[in-house]
């Protein structure tokens, strides 16, 4: 962009940035600084959250109170372990959108998958295929590949592509490959936000198509939680996971979570992996002999939950709360529109990369993801050079998440500003 064009820029940033806006939280998180010590435009919230200064409080706590009582800490202090958990039911219900008892933070995003297909994955003769996304997270893919051929059904993983080239599938997409599938579907596993593109897909139609055709539903929601508003159970999904260090912002490797309709929940007919923590709680500390679970996702659990990743959790709900989806969201529509319109100027003036994300602002999320050649040299060079630290996905794609908690206008003038100088000097 011209000089003047880049002042007009860096301006409006400047005059966005003194509006007041309830979601803009910075000051509750650690901002990263370069080699000089000062701040880097930090947008790769949608790969690690930076790190809220409430989690450090929740997690100095949990130590405090354990070095202080010992064993007694499970019955005592202002948050004892043995129901701590309990402390984070209400604010993931918020967050996904469900009902009390049908979401639970426990394990990790991929372990959480394991347990809902190992639920609600099972294959007969006739109806045995996993659909998942062409382009879904590793993670994913890896997991309903194993669960396929651990029941015996090798080549059971179908791809879905959309069609025309477009960023992210919809609904037609979805009743295309069912119908070709002719019912041999059992569950369809989709990314809520596509980790590549950040397409934000339609979970509500696309679910009802899946349950047309007599197949679960099960959504994988690493970058839609706490990323965009979610109503997981007016939707009717079946089950869903997600992960927290992300857009949650709950640390490196922290807990995820796990949403199951309360028709499943609640059915004691369901075959679920068994553990103490998942036992009916009025009688877990009696020991029984056989398990019981307890009603809702938490049947799902298996073990005690570590504290000291869930006070961060906990932390960082506190903090949606205070703020909320709808003004988080809000201001995540406004910055990533002013990276876009910037990002554009960039591209175009260099003629050598493109943004690859819906640009209807309703079917994504915080991010923009350019398409651009190298993009692991360009990711270094806006690093080194420039202190805006994006991420890149292979082969092709540069991913900037505007954070709306934490984000300012001006890191996003930063960033589109760097991408021009990168582009323009390659």
């Amino acid at each position: 962009m011209s000089t003047d064009r880049s002042l007009e820029f860096e301006a409006r940033a400047r005059l966005l940035d003194e509006t007041p806006d309830p979601a803009f939280q910075r000051d509750e998180f650690t901002i990263p600084v370069d080699d000089a010590g000062l701040p880097v435009a930090y947008l790769a919230g949608n790969s690690l959250g930076l790190r809220p200064h409430r989690g450090v409080a929740a997690v100095h706590e949990a130590l405090e109170s354990w070095g202080r009582y010992g064993v007694h800490g499970h019955v005592t202090g202002d948050h004892p372990w043995f129901p701590y958990h309990e402390e984070l039911r209400a604010a993931s219900a918020r967050l996904t959108g469900a009902r009390l008892g049908e979401a639970v933070v426990m394990n990790s995003l991929t372990v959480n998958l394991h347990f809902m297909l190992n639920t609600f994955y099972r294959p007969t003769s006739e109806r045995y295929r996993i659909v998942v996304e062409h382009d879904a997270f590793p993670s994913d893919r890896y997991a309903v590949e194993s669960q396929v051929a651990l029941r015996g059904y090798p080549g059971g993983v179908v791809p879905l592509v959309p069609g025309d080239g477009r960023p992210g599938v919809n609904v037609d997409d979805v009743e295309r490959c069912l119908s070709s599938l002719g019912g041999t579907a059992a569950v369809v596993l989709l990314g809520a936000v596509n980790f590549r593109t950040g397409a934000y897909l339609d979970i509500e139609g696309i679910t009802q198509v899946i349950h047309s055709h007599g197949a679960l539903a099960g959504w994988d929601l690493a970058h839609a939680c706490g990323n965009v508003p979610l109503q997981m159970h007016d939707w009717n999904v079946d089950f869903a996971v997600w992960c927290s260090y992300k857009y949650l912002n709950s640390g490196p490797g922290s807990l995820g979570g796990c949403f199951v309709h309360d028709r499943h929940g609640n059915d004691p007919t369901l075959l679920r992996p068994s553990g103490w923590w998942g036992h009916d709680s009025t009688s877990r500390f009696s020991m029984p002999e056989h398990f019981a679970a307890q009603p809702g996702v938490e049947g799902w659990q298996v073990s005690n939950p570590p504290i000291l990743s869930m006070a961060a959790v906990r932390a960082s709900f506190e903090l949606f709360d205070e703020v909320g989806m709808d003004a988080i969201r809000a201001r995540s529509l406004r910055l990533t529109a002013f990276l876009e319109e910037m990002l554009d100027d960039a591209c175009v003036a260099s003629g050598r990369a493109r943004i690859v994300t819906p640009r209807d602002p309703s079917r994504r999320g915080a991010q923009l993801s350019l398409e651009v050649d190298n993009a692991a040299q360009v990711t270094e060079q806006l690093s080194q050079q420039y202190g805006v630290i994006a991420d890149d996905r292979p082969p092709n794609i540069v991913r900037f998440a505007p954070a709306p908690l934490y984000n300012t206008f001006h890191d996003c003038w930063r960033a589109a500003s760097a991408v021009r100088s990168v582009l323009g000097s390659r």
